[in-house]
């Protein structure tokens, strides 16, 4: 059975959370494989509003199993928190329908205290991050210094990894003014949440390779956008995990020859949150007017995004980094009354143009977008569920932006709502 990885092709905030709602009712098994509790997924259903940020989407189904991959940072207390939140919605969540990896490293009230302080610093560029802890944690996981579920189950353990962690970060605090952390504080709680975490916990590489050889169908789920990719955004304003598809096996446990088909999420338009460059980036009435119609605010942080026309440059340049099959192109209804659209198709740079974003963040700094102007439409697009629903100058902007980036449509999703959209090629598809 085919196995599909969904990844954000932007500057993440694509949509992701209700196409992979969409497409979990296909699956058998839903996996986060990388980020924290800095995503933010919003899932519309029946007109119910679920906003999640650690969970896979497919927790709020019924029958499915939610993964928690090694390669997310895990916030054992907003674990619990998000647990009870979505349970007084009604959703049941249990060991049967959740697991958590082993070897996930945990975030600690240090990371978001270490990352606050470094953001608040005045004499250092900000890098636009939530300050949740998730940067802070993933060094020190790839320090050898971190706290997993694991460790969790045995005092002796747990004990000579905190205080491997605070031998690192005492000597940070000082240099920065902050007091120093108490070792059996922050043991106590640890071993005070422990039994809730692990009763979750399981070896989710095992689990996930009996998934997928008894013929189950695994739905591999990214968060934040390609483009923020430790490696291949614009870094350094960047979060602090490799976002493209590939991490999705080394985040889970399985191998590459597991994945059949990556989806693509892309926004009719572009924006993006915190700090860093944005080529297509409007700050005027036409990018006031998407922010508003697409209500561009921010699931976790509430942040306002900044907001711009479609960059098919940078969409075709993700598209290949993650080897994307096909995309599932949404809020397309934003767009709904403009009387002209415009598409980057390239920059200009210093005299030359180029069909790619450079990787020095001083040449991306100073890129100017190469636009492509198109005609608009009257009609409305919001609802549509199949192509005879669609103005033809949308069809028509669709066509194009197939054609800019090198890959087919495979979804396009026209609201917030589940039932809205139009399947052109389904990613399950044998």
């Amino acid at each position: 059975m085919a196995n599909v990885v969904v990844v954000g092709a932007q500057w993440g905030d694509e949509g992701k959370g209700k196409i992979v709602d969409w497409l979990s009712e296909r699956a058998d098994v839903i996996v986060r494989f990388q980020g924290g509790h800095n995503a933010g997924h919003t899932l519309v259903i029946d007109g119910e509003v679920f906003k999640l940020s650690l969970m896979p989407s497919g927790i709020v189904r019924k029958g499915k199993l939610s993964v928690i991959g090694n390669g997310v940072v895990l916030d054992p207390w907003h674990f619990c928190e998000e647990i009870e939140k979505l349970r007084g919605q009604g959703v049941k969540i249990s060991p049967e329908n959740l697991i958590v990896a082993e070897n996930t490293s945990l975030i600690l009230p240090i990371h978001g205290e270490l990352d606050r302080a470094r953001e608040s610093q005045v004499d250092v560029a900000k890098i636009g991050t939530t300050g949740r802890g998730i940067g802070p944690a993933y060094e020190d996981k790839v320090g050898r210094r971190a706290i997993r579920v694991s460790d969790l189950g045995d005092r002796d353990t747990l004990t000579q990894r905190v205080e491997r962690l605070l031998l690192h970060h005492n000597t940070i605090r000082r240099g920065m003014d902050m007091a120093p952390v108490n070792s059996e504080i922050l043991i106590k709680k640890l071993e005070d949440v422990a039994p809730e975490i692990l009763k979750y916990a399981a070896p989710v590489w095992k689990v996930l390779n009996e998934k997928r050889r008894s013929g189950k169908r695994i739905l591999f789920e990214g968060a934040q956008g390609s483009l923020l990719d430790v490696d291949f955004g614009t870094y350094p304003f960047v979060t602090s995990s490799n976002v493209i598809a590939g991490q999705a096996a080394t985040g889970s446990g399985v191998g590459p020859g597991a994945i059949d088909f990556v989806l693509g999420i892309v926004k009719a338009y572009t924006t993006r949150v915190g700090e860093g460059p944005f080529p297509s980036e409007l700050l005027d009435h036409d990018g006031q007017r998407l922010g508003e119609r697409g209500k561009e605010f921010g699931t976790v942080t509430g942040r306002k995004r900044r907001c711009g026309w479609f960059d098919a440059a940078l969409v075709r340049q993700t598209c290949a980094i993650s080897g994307v099959a096909g995309i599932a192109l949404t809020k397309l209804d934003v767009l709904d009354g403009f009387k002209y659209l415009h598409i980057c198709i390239g920059y200009e740079l210093d005299g030359r143009k180029l069909d790619f974003l450079p990787t020095a963040a001083d040449q991306q700094s100073r890129c100017k977008p190469i636009y492509e102007t198109m005609d608009g439409w009257s009609g409305s697009t919001e609802g549509a569920r199949s192509w005879i629903d669609l103005p033809p100058e949308a069809i028509k902007y669709v066509r194009r932006v197939e054609e800019l980036i090198g890959c087919p449509v495979a979804m396009l999703s026209t609201s917030p709502e589940r039932e809205d959209t139009i399947l052109v090629t389904d990613p399950f598809s044998d």
